[in-house]
Order: C-alpha cells, then structure tokens, then sequence
C-alpha cells in the first residue's frame, strides 16, 4: 500500500509510502482519499498526522505519469486530484503535517491541507509547477495564498523556487521547526493532545474557522452562533464547565 492508517493513543497517522520519493501517482492519491474518508468516519480516530517519513514528505506527482495525460485525460482526471487533497482538508479533526525532506508540487499541497505544520530543519517546500509549464492543480492556487497571503503566495508559485524550514516559518507556510529526528515524536504529542480533548467543540472550532476564511464576516459569524449554542447540548460542555466550577480552568478530561 502506498498510504496506509496507523491508530495509537486517538491518533491516526497517514503514511505516506512509496519509496524513493513518496511521488504521488493516481494510485496513490486514490488512496489517500480513501483513508482520509476513513479517518473521518472513525471514532477511534479524534486526531491525524500526515507524515511522509524521515527522509521525504512528498516530491509532488508523478511526472512521468502525468507526461502521458493528454489534456482530455486530464480534464477528467484534475477533479480526482483534488478530491483526494480535499477529502484530508475536510477531515474533521486536528490535522498536523509532519514534514520532512522535500514537500514540493502535491507534497506541498498535501501539507497545506492540515491544521497546522510541523517542520524537519531539513524541509523544503514549495510550488515548483511553473518550471513544467504548469501551475499547482491540487490546491496550491488557492490554499497558499489564504495561509501566507497572496504576495508571498505568488512569490512561490511564479518563481517555483523551494524555501527552506527557516524562511517557510518566516512566512508562516509552517507553524513550528524542530530537529528532524524529532518532527514525527512531535506532531504526534501535539496531535495526541488533541484528541484529548472535546471532540465535538474541537469539530465546531475547524468548521467555524475554515468556512470563515471562505465566506463574508456574516456568514462566519452566524456559523459561530450556531456551533456555540449548539454545544450547550453536549455532555462535553457540561463536564468542562462542571469541572472548571469544582476544580479549577483546564482540569477537564473528555472522553
């Protein structure tokens, strides 16, 4: 399998494994989609890492065969990219990405369909489409620019230069940079963390928050509304408040 689904301690872990680049070919982002509508559905399941191992997260996709797709082929097969990237960006819980190595094209794009970013100080990233007369086609258009703006956005996908772990974190393309040794242990506590928590509250908290950036101040906002009084009928809601009235703030522990 060229992605599989590892759970441990309420976290899914999606690997990424298909030496010697984690290249993302058909198959594989096929798969991808798969796990990550299974790690939707499962309960055992309260928070993801994407990880693509030590050495690479993800060289983007496979080129030799995307060379063969003419563009009738890829007409139909843009919307499956997609898809696949999108099904782990609508993943319900915490995602982080742990990233290591190079995170180009796909890879790139993959990570910035998580919550939150964890970087090898080996990383590099970027959008390097431009160079094969082509522009990001699994998000990056559209996901980039919404987490580091558009200038800076344009800066990657009109050059298709890589940026390494430091200048990534400058920009804000990943939250925190650690020893590469380290990035897996890492994602995993801070996801591990998570999944400690409310389940249905932390849904409501992404769901508000990713159908804000998509929409007008409005609309977010009665999306806000509705999620707060909402989980006042969650039995979440009266442990928390229980537990902060008997026992002081951050005491809780949810099931």
């Amino acid at each position: 399998m060229t992605v599989t689904l590892e759970v441990a301690e309420g976290v899914g872990t999606l690997r990424l494994d298909r030496p010697p680049m984690n290249a993302l070919d058909v198959a594989t982002q096929d798969r991808l989609k798969e796990l990550a509508e299974e790690a939707t559905r499962r309960a055992d399941v309260r928070a993801v890492v994407i990880y693509g191992g030590e050495k690479v997260f993800a060289a983007g996709a496979d080129i030799k065969e995307m060379q063969n797709m003419d563009h009738a082929a890829m007409i139909v097969r843009s919307r499956g990219l997609q898809d696949s990237f999108t099904a782990v960006a609508r993943i319900p819980k915490p995602v982080v990405a742990a990233v290591a190595g190079y995170a180009l094209g796909g890879g790139c794009e993959l990570a910035l369909c998580a919550d939150f970013r964890i970087a090898a100080d080996n990383a590099k990233l970027g959008q390097p489409e431009i160079q094969l007369g082509l522009i990001p086609g699994a998000g990056g258009t559209q996901r980039l620019p919404r987490l580091v703006g558009p200038s800076k956005a344009k800066d990657l996908i009109f050059t298709g230069r890589m940026v390494k772990a430091d200048e990534a974190l400058t920009i804000g393309l990943v939250d925190r940079v650690v020893p590469a040794a380290d990035v897996y242990t890492e994602a995993h506590a801070w996801a591990a963390r998570l999944a400690r928590g409310p389940a249905i509250a932390l849904r409501a908290a992404k769901e508000a928050v990713d159908t804000g950036l998509e929409t007008d101040l409005e609309t977010g906002l009665a999306v806000e509304r509705n999620w707060f009084a909402g989980l006042f009928a969650t039995e979440d809601r009266e442990r928390g408040m229980r537990s902060f009235v008997e026992d002081g703030p951050g005491k809780a522990k949810f099931l």
